[in-house]
């Protein structure tokens, strides 16, 4: 049975990708696909490696039923490039720092998160880290819209046929 495997990138993985991976894999979980698609989370920079994600984002995701306590931040690694079938970024800046980092072979398997959301005006999934709680919840927002999109998509490939 072929799986897919797919991991959200942001800068410093205590934010954005964590609540994406998080999000991505209640998404799985409810459509039954657990042993078809695989999900991490890396961020670009070290400055949390081996950090819980933030508090902020811990609490918004729990108001909606997300546990990310188990999660910790990871930087991407050369090895990465090879493992995943997708590694999706949160921004353009990160997608610029992946693609400085990625071997060209692998080039194509990275995006933007939000070019799966349904009605992809936003580009990029916005950086709660300096502001209030609202942005945490913008967060989880964008990532249900866009992980949905990513579920129909994988879908849609013609070896992921449930």
């Amino acid at each position: 049975m072929n799986t897919v495997s797919v991991c959200f990138v942001c800068l410093g993985n205590i934010c954005r990708s964590p609540t994406a991976e998080a999000v991505m894999r209640a998404q799985i979980d409810a459509a039954g696909l657990q042993d078809r698609i695989v999900v991490d989370s890396a961020g670009t920079g070290d400055w949390h490696v081996g950090e819980a994600p933030d508090e902020r984002a811990q609490a918004a995701a729990l108001r909606r039923g997300y546990d990310l306590s188990a999660l910790k931040a990871r930087q991407v690694a050369q090895e990465d490039f090879e493992r995943f079938d997708l590694l999706l970024a949160m921004d353009g800046e990160n997608l610029r720092m992946l693609r400085r980092l990625c071997p060209p072979r692998h080039q194509p398997k990275l995006r933007l998160l939000m070019e799966f959301a349904a009605q992809p005006a936003v580009s990029e999934v916005a950086d709660p880290y300096f502001g209030g709680g609202e942005g945490f919840e913008q967060v989880l927002d964008q990532c249900e819209e866009a992980c949905r999109g990513l579920i129909a998509h994988l879908r849609a490939r013609t070896f992921f046929v449930p």
